[in-house]
């Protein structure tokens, strides 16, 4: 790691893990403004309760520390202590406080059910049984195998003025890209000066499409199908949580951070399964109406028409009522299900260009690469 020291003589000190260690550079790079550290019990609380923090202002879920009880036994509060990375120094917290929460309450709040087959659930349940909040510094960003796809808020803000964009539309995505993904992106591209492709390369669950994957099809479908002067590609590394709604309004907030003006919000966002209807993410978007600090577009289906021969919506097809049968979902659930069978998609759901660019690459997430 470039400019990284190792450890000094300071005799209290955390490891972070790999998804720690994400979330300490996102609070630090600006990702997640207005926090400035891991959560104190009252931020944590005011989020899980209220959507906010105690300021008022909007923000849905936690972003907090946990550690093991023999972590924490060797802390005090309102110590200063060393955070390293692979063994390797990266920053520096200041422990304000501990605490620690009923998590099956917490998980019910956050994610509307204690199933422990919702991956965000088991991740939540199965953290560390202390939390610990306080202010955070980085002393040197780590390198990781994606580092250089990825661009701070800064750097982002920087490259959207220097294209000359003063409106950006934000795409969110952890799913190599389909028909539906083109129509979004192309609907909003109608709409704004320029669009910034951000896939989510945290840790997410097996079965989902693998960063390498992800990243090679939206490289060749910039330039060889959307206009490169008016798209940008870089990535978001920081864990998928599954919490549907809530994290929707997250990430509508993270891409504010990023320079973004407008956030695209579709069907079933940030959902896994069947533990979130089609559109609450739409609801819960409209309760934050005009606080936001970004516009958020709310798009429905899309999905291919064989009597319109088209990608539509409900909004403008004839036939998704009258005749469903000529109705074809097009989502990543389905697109991961064909693909892992062998099968290719048909034309009119994915482009064969896109499958074929990412032949010859692991295409999916197994339980040994989290």
């Amino acid at each position: 790691m470039a400019g990284c020291s190792s450890k000094g003589k300071a005799v209290n000190i955390i490891e972070l893990s790999y998804d720690q260690y994400l979330e300490f550079e996102k609070i630090s790079i600006g990702s997640f403004a207005p926090l400035n550290g891991f959560m104190t019990q009252a931020e944590f609380v005011s989020v899980v309760e209220n959507m906010r923090l105690p300021n008022g202002a909007p923000f849905t879920l936690p972003v907090t520390l946990d550690l093991t009880t023999k972590q924490f036994n060797t802390l005090s509060v309102d110590e200063e202590i060393t955070l390293l990375y692979q063994g390797v120094e990266v920053g520096i917290m200041r422990v304000q406080e501990s605490f620690e929460c009923d998590k099956m309450n917490v998980a019910e709040a956050i994610f509307g059910t204690t199933d422990i087959k919702h991956p965000g659930v088991a991740n939540f349940v199965g953290s560390g049984e202390v939390f610990v909040g306080g202010p955070v510094k980085m002393k040197c960003k780590a390198q990781t195998k994606l580092s250089r796809y990825e661009m701070t808020p800064y750097e982002t803000k920087s490259e959207f003025k220097n294209r000359g964009w003063q409106t950006v539309i934000g795409f969110q995505t952890r799913n190599v890209p389909h028909r539906a993904h083109e129509y979004l992106i192309r609907v909003g591209l109608e709409m704004v000066d320029g669009l910034f492709v951000q896939p989510l390369v945290g840790r997410k669950k097996a079965g989902d499409f693998t960063p390498e994957a992800i990243l090679t099809a939206y490289q060749h479908l910039i330039g060889n199908f959307i206009r490169s002067d008016r798209a940008c590609l870089g990535i978001l590394s920081t864990s998928m949580r599954y919490a549907g709604p809530r994290e929707a309004v997250f990430h509508a907030i993270i891409r504010r951070n990023y320079g973004c003006t407008h956030f695209i919000v579709g069907r079933d966002h940030a959902g896994v399964g069947s533990f979130y209807g089609k559109y609450d993410a739409h609801d819960l978007i409209d309760d934050f109406k005009g606080e936001l600090g970004i516009e958020v577009l709310r798009f429905h289906g899309p999905f291919f028409c064989d009597k319109c021969d088209s990608i539509v919506t409900e909004h403008t097809c004839a036939h998704w009522q009258a005749n469903p049968g000529s109705i074809r979902e097009i989502n990543g659930t389905d697109m991961r299900s064909i693909l892992l069978d062998g099968v290719k998609p048909a034309k009119e759901l994915m482009r064969p260009e896109i499958i074929e660019c990412i032949q010859g690459i692991p295409l999916f997430i197994t339980e040994s690469d989290r």
